[in-house]
C-alpha cells in the first residue's frame, strides 16, 4: 500500500479553480442544520418554511440534525485548514476475498490504497483517466486523487461542498451544505448554478442537506436533499420528484431512468422483506426532467453511492457489505468486498476499467482493476 502523500502543487487536471466570492452568511465547514443561524435565516428568508416531507425509504439526511447527508460533518465541525492531511494511517483493514463476478471482475484481485487522511472526510469521488476527484466538506475543497498517490488541489472555499457532479460537456458542480445551501459550478467557470425554488431558498425546503447529485446531458444536475429534485439547465429547481428521500443516484445509459437509494414499503405499507429501506428505486425521466413511475428496483442491505459500467450493471456501496454489483434488470451478480467500509464509488483510470473506492471518515481512497468498463458517456 502507499502512504499518505502531501499536497502537491496543481497538477494537469484543471487549471485552479477561481475564488467564489466569500459570504458573511455562510459558516464553511459547518452544515445548515448545524449552523447557530439558520432559524433567524428561515425566518427571515422563507414565507412557507417547512420540514421536509416524511419519506417512505431510507437514504436522506435525518430530518433534523447536523449530519445529513452521506458523511456530513459532526454537528459542530470546524472548517479546517486547506489541503490534505500527510502522515494519516488507515483503520486496521478487514480480511476479504475477491471472488469472480463473470464480466465485471476476477477472483482474487486486490484493492490498492492510493491516500488516506485524518481528521477530515471525503464523498462523491468522480473517476479521471489518473484519478479520482473527492469532496471534503469539513475543509471545504475539492480535492484530485492521482492513481500515483499524488494529491493535487481543485478548488476551495466551497462552502462546505460535500458532493460532486461532471457531465459530458466536462461542466463540474459542488453541492454546498453550509446555511443558504447552493449548487456552484466550480468548472470551466465559478458561478452560482441553483440556491432557490419557487423564488425561496432551497433551505426553505427544509433542514436535510444535498447528499450527492449526478448532472445529465442537458446541463442539469439532480440531487438528493431529502428527496430528489432537479436544477435544470437555467438552475431552475423542480421536485420533490419522490416519495422516498434518497441519497445516492445515478442515471442510466440512455438517461431515460433515474436510480436513487431507497425502498418503497410493500402493499398495505409494510417494510420489504428483510427489513430497512435498503436497495435502490427507479424512476421514469421526461423531457423536461421531472420524474414519474417511481417503483422498487433492487433490495440490498442499506444503500449508498452509485456508479454504472458500460453494460449497465450498477454498483452500489453499502457501507461495511463493501460494493454489491446489479444487473440492468435488478438482479444481484455479486458482491466485491472491500478492506474498509466504503461510502461511494466511481469508474476511472485507464480506458475506465478501473473502480475507485473512497472510505469516508477517517479517509482512504482506494482502486482495483475490473474486467467490466465504466460507462463511456461519462466524462473522461
Amino acid at each position: 500500500m502507499l502512504a499518505a502523500v502531501a499536497l502537491a502543487a496543481v497538477g494537469a487536471m484543471t487549471a485552479f479553480a477561481q475564488q467564489q466570492p466569500r459570504d458573511p452568511t455562510r459558516t464553511p465547514g459547518v452544515q445548515a442544520p448545524a449552523d447557530p443561524n439558520r432559524a433567524a435565516f428561515v425566518m427571515a428568508n422563507c414565507k412557507n418554511a417547512a420540514p421536509a416531507p416524511a419519506a417512505r425509504g431510507g437514504g436522506g439526511a435525518p430530518a433534523a440534525g447536523g449530519g445529513g447527508g452521506r458523511g456530513g460533518a459532526p454537528a459542530a465541525a470546524g472548517g479546517g485548514g486547506r489541503g490534505g492531511g500527510g502522515g494519516a494511517q488507515p483503520a486496521q483493514p478487514t480480511e476479504y476475498t475477491v471472488a469472480a463476478i463473470p464480466g465485471v471482475i476476477a477472483a482474487g484481485q486486490r484493492w490498492k490504497m492510493l491516500w488516506t487522511d485524518s481528521g477530515n472526510n471525503a464523498d462523491s469521488p468522480i473517476g479521471l483517466q489518473d484519478g479520482v476527484l473527492i469532496a471534503q466538506n469539513d475543509k471545504s475543497q475539492i480535492l484530485k486523487v492521482g492513481l500515483n498517490g499524488v494529491v493535487t488541489l481543485v478548488a476551495t472555499d466551497t462552502y462546505t461542498g460535500g458532493a460532486l457532479a461532471m457531465n459530458s460537456m466536462g461542466q463540474l458542480f459542488s453541492g454546498q451544505r453550509a446555511l443558504n445551501k447552493a449548487i456552484w459550478m466550480v468548472q470551466p467557470q465559478r458561478r452560482l448554478f441553483a440556491n432557490t425554488k419557487d423564488g425561496e431558498p432551497l433551505e426553505c425546503l427544509g433542514p436535510a442537506n444535498i447528499s450527492d447529485m449526478v448532472a445529465d446531458t442537458k446541463g442539469g444536475v439532480y440531487f438528493t436533499m431529502g428527496g430528489v429534485y432537479y436544477a435544470n439547465a437555467q438552475g431552475v429547481v423542480s421536485g420533490r420528484h419522490t416519495t422516498v428521500n434518497g441519497n445516492g443516484l445515478i442515471l442510466s445509459r440512455d438517461g431515460k431512468t433515474l436510480y436513487v437509494t431507497g425502498r418503497l414499503p410493500a402493499a398495505g405499507g409494510a417494510q420489504p422483506a428483510g427489513g430497512g429501506g435498503g436497495g435502490l428505486v427507479a424512476l421514469d425521466v421526461q423531457p423536461d426532467g421531472s420524474l414519474t413511475n417511481e417503483r422498487n428496483f433492487v433490495e440490498l442491505p442499506g444503500g449508498d453511492g452509485l456508479a454504472i459500467d458500460n453494460e449497465g450493471r450498477i454498483y452500489v456501496t453499502t457501507g461495511s457489505d463493501g460494493v454489491y454489483v446489479v444487473s440492468p434488470t435488478g438482479q444481484v451478480l455479486g458482491n466485491i468486498p472491500s478492506p474498509h467500509g466504503l461510502v461511494s464509488v466511481a469508474f476511472g483510470g485507464p480506458n475506465k476499467r478501473t473502480l475507485f473506492g473512497v472510505s469516508i471518515r477517517e479517509v482512504q481512497v482506494m482502486a482495483i482493476d475490473l474486467i467490466a468498463q465504466g460507462f463511456t458517456g461519462r466524462p473522461k
